[in-house]
């Protein structure tokens, strides 16, 4: 092996060593665990995986926790999408302060708005529902599409939308067919991070949830039983956690590369 690469290699093993740990936990029984240390199952067993998928409060908490985070994500973007479109192309009176505002919403702690939205949803019947999940989040997740999406389409030149109109295109029409395609990096760049903060943000998903529309996060929080907590079905659920982020960051990796070298991301 090539002595430069030596360093990046040690560094990815390390990255990666605390995955393969939780792995190596998930087909091991809670007293494998606590037994002593062990870097291969000394009883190979998949019983945690299987009761995941047998057990409804198990996969119905994955089912609640994609269902509000697809929701979340498509509200987002197609939020966001019109309102960078403003920022980047028009000039009015406080739009940097009405810009600056958006982002304060986005540094808040969830905690914060964790009690209004939980009275709001009470009143308004949605609460234990994956909409109010999906709504929730998009108090965070719609001001960071904003900006991302805003840094994109600065970088469009103008005369792009000034042709578009004297050939006769509709602002939808050149919208859609047109701009964003330009942007679609953009567009994957904000999709992902929409996701990424819906599906492991757990404060709200837990208060405004109850019964029906229970996340997996809170589901994984009452693993515990007499003789404590049941630490391979945890680390089970927590592979299986990490899937669907490894599966976005698949499919988007080329656009967050682009999105760091644009400087949005």
């Amino acid at each position: 092996m090539n002595k430069r690469w030596i360093v990046p290699t040690l560094y990815i093993i390390f990255l990666m060593l605390p995955i393969y740990w939780l792995l190596n936990m998930s087909f091991k029984t809670t007293n494998e665990i606590l037994g002593g240390f062990s870097l291969f199952p000394a009883e190979f067993t998949v019983e945690s995986y299987v009761k995941i998928f047998t057990d409804p409060t198990w996969y119905s908490g994955y089912i609640n926790s994609i269902i509000y985070v697809m929701i979340n994500m498509v509200i987002s973007v197609a939020v966001a999408l019109p309102a960078a479109y403003a920022f980047s192309r028009y000039r009015f009176l406080g739009d940097k302060h009405l810009f600056f505002w958006l982002l304060t919403n986005r540094m808040a702690p969830p905690a914060v708005f964790a009690l209004p939205f939980l009275q709001l949803y009470s009143t308004m019947g949605l609460l234990d529902t994956t909409l109010a999940v999906a709504l929730a989040h998009c108090l965070f997740n719609i001001p960071l599409a904003v900006w991302i999406l805003e840094g994109f389409m600065s970088g469009v030149p103008k005369e792009i939308d000034e042709t578009a109109y004297i050939d006769g295109y509709s602002f939808p029409k050149f919208f859609v067919k047109i701009f964003m395609p330009l942007i679609a990096s953009g567009i994957g760049v904000t999709a992902f991070f929409c996701f990424m903060f819906s599906w492991v943000e757990m404060l709200l998903a837990k208060t405004l949830t109850t019964v029906s529309a229970k996340p997996i996060a809170a589901v994984m929080t009452k693993t515990a039983s007499t003789s404590g907590y049941e630490l391979g079905l945890l680390a089970a659920a927590g592979v299986l956690t990490i899937i669907p982020g490894a599966i976005v960051i698949y499919f988007v990796r080329n656009y967050i590369a682009k999105g760091f070298a644009m400087g949005r991301v």
